[in-house]
This record gives structure tokens, C-alpha cells and sequence, in this order.
């Protein structure tokens, strides 16, 4: 059973990305998407990044509310 805690910071350690508040803050500052390209599509993230974002996504997982709030974020530029 998975009990870890589902937040930006802890979706940032699974996708092996720095992970503190300023860390994620600096990124989202630091990166966009258009309102045309699906969040897993965006050329920032790795092969694996994608892969786990697609997959999380699709699956309807415990992860995908948090997903959707870094998919907002990155929009809100």
C-alpha cells in the first residue's frame, strides 16, 4: 500500500527534480506551456518524466490532483 503523501514537493522528487519550495517556484517560474500542449508533451520533461505524467494521468491515479495543480501553475505565466 502506497502511503506517501501526494504534493507538488513529493511529485517533484518522483519526477527526480529538486524538490523545495523555492526549488519548484524557480522551475515554474522558469518554464510555460501553451494552452495547445498536453502537459506530459511539454519538451522540459525527460522520457521517463513523461512517461510517468502520461501513465498517472490516464490511470486516474493518486498522483493526477497534483499533476493537474502543476499543469495550472505552469499555464498561469
Amino acid at each position: 500500500m502506497d502511503c506517501t503523501k501526494h504534493d507538488i514537493n513529493t511529485l517533484f522528487q518522483q519526477l527526480g527534480l529538486p524538490s523545495s519550495d523555492g526549488e519548484i517556484d524557480t522551475f515554474i517560474a522558469t518554464h510555460s506551456l501553451p494552452a495547445t500542449t498536453l502537459l506530459q508533451d511539454a519538451p522540459f520533461w525527460d522520457q521517463a518524466q513523461q512517461h510517468f505524467i502520461a501513465e498517472s494521468l490516464a490511470q486516474d491515479s493518486d498522483w493526477s490532483e497534483v499533476i493537474d495543480e502543476l499543469d495550472v501553475r505552469l499555464r498561469q505565466q
